[in-house]
Formats: structure tokens, C-alpha cells, sequence
């Protein structure tokens, strides 16, 4: 493994209500900008949403501290190469949604394994290594993967429909913030509560964009995209001039907060 380089805060936002609004942002304008962009151009999909991935994700690691703007505009970056990862599979190969969740979440699961056991912590306030960095960034891609992959399965495939996935993912991400408040680790909650960011965040992108037919309200992909990059924007805009993500802000309140066991780890 390469050398790794240590940074002086950790390289990701503090855990609290507005970081989760923002990444549901992402996960819904992930799915309707990419049906939207494969609508539009085929080429010009697989050039945003693949060279702007790499792109972006080169600048993230090669920074030396958090911004919101950059890391933000890498998650974004993820939710559009996650959505082509997840429904890549499915539509060259024919393999149901729900072989490819079963793929995306055995190969989370093999990369969670080698970051704890690398690095003895998967907390997400000990990003403060590249090494972990690039574990980090790993694991946000197939979860993303995999959150577009067990969506389809329960809308498509299972025939929920989105408006009945919406209610199913909606009640889902509250359980592991109700383990969490009853004792779960809380990397366990969070990582469990991330994954399911996806499915819901793109439920919600899809009832809105995709016509009546389809379940959906009718207001199209380049619409919901265009409303949701907007929102995106003012939100990160406000943590970028108020500095109300940085590590420490919302120390008490977050779904993932630092063991002290491993507060010298982090400063070693």
C-alpha cells in the first residue's frame, strides 16, 4: 500500500441533521441526473459522470485538509458513477437487482473487514490518514452501489413502487438511530444508516421525476435534478461560510461519535 500521509483534522464533515439532509441530496440528485444525462447523451453521461468521478475524487485526495465544497461535490460526483455502477450490471448483463445487492453488500462487508483490520477503526473521525482516506472513499462508492441496487430490488423488482419504498426506507434509516440511542456502536448505525441514505434518497428522486405511468409525479428527471442541485448548493454554501460542519461543532449530537479508546489512535 502506498505511503500514507497524516493531516491535521480529520478530511470529513462533522455527523449531525444537516450533513444527512445534504447526503440525501446527493443520493436523489444521483439517480434522477443520471436517468436524466442518459436521456440527453449516452457519451456525455459516461464523461461526467466517469471522468468527473475520477476528477473530482483526485482533488479530494490530494487536499490536505476538509473543505465542504470539494468533499461535498465528491459525494455528489460518487452518487452519479454509483447509480451507472449499479445499473451498469443490470441492464449489459440481465442480472436482477437483488443479485447485484447481494454483490454490493458482501463486497462492502470484505472492504469494511480490511479497513478495521488495517487501521482498527472504521470511524469516520479517524479519517485523519490518506490510507484512510482512500478506505473511506472506497467504501462510500459501494455503498452507494449497493443502496442503488437494493432500491431497484424493492421498487422494480419486488413491486413496491416508489411512493411504498419511500415509506419502507423512511422507516428503516430510523432503526439504526433508535439502536444507536439504546447502545448499537455507533459505527455500526452510522454506516448502516448511510448505506440507506441511497435507496431512500432515490425513491424519493424517482417519484418525483418519473411520470404517472411509472408510479412516479411526472416532473421529470431534469427538473428534479436541477431543484435539488439548487437546494445542494445554498445548503453547502451555508457550511462553507459558517464552518458549522467542522469537526468538534456538534461533538455531543452526532450518530458517530469517537470512543475514547480510540482518540490516541487518531493522533498517533
Amino acid at each position: 500500500m502506498p505511503p500514507t500521509r497524516i493531516f491535521r483534522a480529520t478530511k470529513v464533515p462533522e455527523v449531525f441533521l444537516l450533513f444527512w439532509i445534504v447526503k440525501l441530496l446527493t443520493t436523489g440528485m444521483g439517480e434522477a441526473g443520471s436517468d436524466y444525462l442518459g436521456t440527453v447523451s449516452i457519451p456525455l453521461a459516461a464523461a461526467i459522470g466517469i471522468g468527473g468521478f475520477f476528477l473530482v475524487l483526485w482533488l479530494q485526495l490530494r487536499a490536505e485538509r476538509y473543505h465542504p465544497v470539494r468533499y461535498w461535490t465528491t459525494v455528489l460526483s460518487v452518487a452519479l458513477f454509483g447509480t451507472m455502477i449499479a445499473d451498469g450490471p443490470h441492464v449489459i448483463l440481465g442480472t436482477p437487482y437483488f443479485v447485484d445487492s447481494g454483490i454490493y453488500f458482501l463486497l462492502l462487508c470484505g472492504l469494511l473487514v480490511w479497513w478495521r483490520r488495517s487501521e482498527g477503526t472504521l470511524s469516520v473521525h479517524s479519517i485523519t490518514t490518506s490510507r484512510r482516506e482512500r478506505f473511506y472513499w472506497g467504501a462510500v462508492l459501494l455503498t452507494f452501489g449497493l443502496g442503488t441496487a437494493v432500491g431497484d430490488t424493492t421498487a422494480i423488482e419486488m413491486g413496491l413502487g416508489f411512493s411504498w419504498s419511500i415509506v419502507l426506507f423512511g422507516v428503516l434509516i430510523l432503526v439504526p438511530f433508535v439502536l444507536w440511542r439504546l447502545g448499537l456502536d455507533a459505527t455500526i448505525a452510522f454506516w448502516a444508516a448511510y448505506v440507506l441514505t441511497r435507496p431512500l434518497g432515490a425513491s424519493v428522486a424517482d417519484w418525483l421525476g418519473k411520470s404517472h405511468v411509472a408510479g412516479g409525479r411526472g416532473w421529470g428527471d431534469g427538473p428534479v435534478t436541477g431543484m435539488a442541485l439548487i437546494i445542494f448548493a445554498v445548503l453547502v454554501a451555508y457550511v462553507a461560510m459558517t464552518h458549522s460542519d467542522e469537526e468538534g461543532a456538534h461533538a455531543s449530537q452526532h450518530i458517530d461519535a469517537l470512543p475514547a479508546s480510540e482518540l490516541d489512535a487518531v493522533h498517533e
